[in-house]
């Protein structure tokens, strides 16, 4: 984190966990999150599978109705009745994993369908806008094609474009490449690298540990549902204070 972010930290906030619990029935997936996201931080969540990670994430949006505690974005409490969780949604963009394009519509199509019906943009306004993300993705030329048409790198980039149209200043990424064949990681984390320059608060869950290394600002880890210890990369990956951070990172360097 820069000195000037430190700084400025309670202007800076952009989200602002505390206390977040989940429970799915009796099985409790995250037992008590507390952590402050800032703008322009690049925030990268690590960790074994089933350490509530992707839960974590879908909390953020409310995809996934917290059982406990707080969240604001923006200052605004997600848990508060008299919030409009859609109003929140257009500034919060969410890449999936498994792309969650519509199949039956093109490229174009997927892009301009939330900025239209949620009165966002005029269709032609929504057009140039998103000619202007696929360029930005590297699909210019595939405003056209549909879904099936593109490879899986294809996809995952033209789901970004997707979640750009709506112009929002944080994104969340849900393991965005674990779908991926291995050479098509590359051109999807080549995006995400670029959305990082260009100062978009990010928070992202993956188990692509060089690209938390060169790009994120800050790295959680978690397991058993819990943030067990976060720092920058230089300090959790290559310096973990906790044994269970330590145990995971050698099972996956």
């Amino acid at each position: 984190m820069t000195d000037n972010r430190a700084a400025d930290k309670r202007a800076a906030v952009k989200i602002h966990v505390s206390d977040l619990r989940k429970s799915f029935g009796r099985l409790e997936v995250l037992k008590g999150i507390s952590t402050d996201i800032y703008e322009s931080e690049v925030v990268v969540v690590i960790g074994p599978s089933g350490s509530g990670k992707s839960t974590f994430l879908r909390c953020l949006n409310r995809l996934e109705e917290p059982s406990g505690g707080q969240i604001l974005i923006h200052g605004v409490d997600l848990s508060d009745r008299k919030t409009d969780i859609n109003k929140v949604r257009e500034s919060v963009g969410m890449v999936f994993q498994h792309f969650n394009l519509f199949n039956n519509l093109s490229v174009m199509a997927n892009l301009t369908l939330a900025p239209v019906d949620l009165g966002r943009a005029s269709k032609e306004e929504a057009r140039q806008n998103a000619l202007q993300m696929l360029e930005r993705v590297g699909l210019a030329d595939k405003a056209d094609a549909f879904p099936a048409q593109l490879s899986g790198g294809q996809k995952q980039r033209a789901a970004i474009a997707r979640a750009l149209c709506m112009q929002p200043d944080i994104m969340l990424f849900d393991e965005p490449t674990s779908a991926l064949d291995p050479e098509m990681v590359g051109e999807v984390l080549a995006v995400m690298k670029q959305l990082a320059a260009l100062g978009m608060t990010m928070v992202i869950v993956t188990h692509e540990i060089g690209f938390a290394r060169e790009v994120a600002d800050r790295v959680l880890f978690m397991d058993g549902g819990v943030i067990v210890e976060e720092g920058t990369p230089q300090e959790l990956l290559q310096n973990p204070r906790e044994a269970r951070t330590a145990d995971f990172l050698s099972s996956v360097l």
